[in-house]
């Protein structure tokens, strides 16, 4: 879904790019009636969240037979509003809106968030004239409480100054959560770089271990005991080993003794 968006950002919004996207992203579902299309059945479209023996219900969408009215109005408003339209708005002004605005609808039996994500980023890349896929969806679900509160708090009432503010908010932490992370893999790519030829497996398997725990790394820092449990090493070897990534300056160490804990030596931009 994100790679068709990637290379249609431009083109207007249509009933037919949202069913396409529904298919990737139900593809091999066997609990829906409607893949590729709107919701029909007749339960209420409840807004959940939580375990499943104690749902939360934040609000409740229209019923499926006004849902092919309210999104003919809706992908009328989201391509008036686009750059160039009759009725142009603001990059996150309009991005904020449109997933507001389709969430509450909630047209799809399921994956309303993930294709109203995606409708924020087409909105996005519309302004900016070129495709932007930043970490949305990661802000998103790291704030998840946060996020179903202010979509509860939005559907009360037609103010949605609050949630403007929000969801602007959000994605320029997408934002610079997405620069983060690209820094942080080419440093990553330099240091391999950098140490080709000169490590172990044991020193390869523990590195590649902290550097998929991403740009916070390891919390605490890699101890010699996280070192055993990951490569099934002694002690002994462990210790020798984390020397050695100290020496190349592969690790940074701090502490002493139990207290000894390594991190990746790269640098983080802020």
């Amino acid at each position: 879904m994100m790679m068709d968006l990637y290379r249609n950002f431009a083109k207007p919004l249509t009933h037919e790019t949202m069913f396409a996207w529904h298919k990737m992203i139900t593809s091999g579902r066997e609990d829906l009636k409607d893949i590729g299309r709107y919701r029909t059945h007749e339960d209420p479209m409840q807004i959940v969240s939580g375990p499943i023996h104690k749902p939360k219900v934040h609000f409740e969408a229209p019923p499926s037979k006004n849902v092919p009215k309210e999104m003919e109005r809706f992908v009328k408003w989201f391509n008036k509003t686009a750059p160039g339209g009759a009725e142009p708005l603001p990059s996150l002004t309009r991005a904020s809106i449109a997933h507001l605005y389709f969430v509450c609808i909630h047209p799809f039996e399921d994956g309303n968030g993930r294709i109203g994500r995606g409708i924020a980023e087409k909105a996005l890349s519309q302004s900016l004239g070129q495709p932007t896929l930043i970490a949305l969806s990661h802000i998103i679900e790291k704030h998840k409480k946060r996020y179903y509160g202010m979509l509860e708090e939005s559907n009360k009432d037609n103010d949605s100054d609050d949630w403007l503010a929000y969801f602007a908010g959000t994605i320029l932490d997408a934002q610079d959560y997405t620069q983060q992370m690209l820094d942080f893999l080419i440093e990553k790519i330099k240091l391999f770089d950098r140490v080709r030829g000169q490590l172990n497996g044991r020193q390869e398997k523990a590195l590649a271990c902290m550097f998929h725990e991403g740009v916070g790394g390891f919390k605490g820092g890699l101890s010699a005991e996280n070192y055993i449990g990951i490569t099934g090493t002694s002690r002994a070897t462990a210790t020798r080993d984390l020397q050695e990534l100290a020496d190349k300056s592969v690790l940074m160490r701090t502490g002493e003794r139990k207290g000894t804990r390594y991190w990746l030596n790269i640098k983080r931009k802020k």
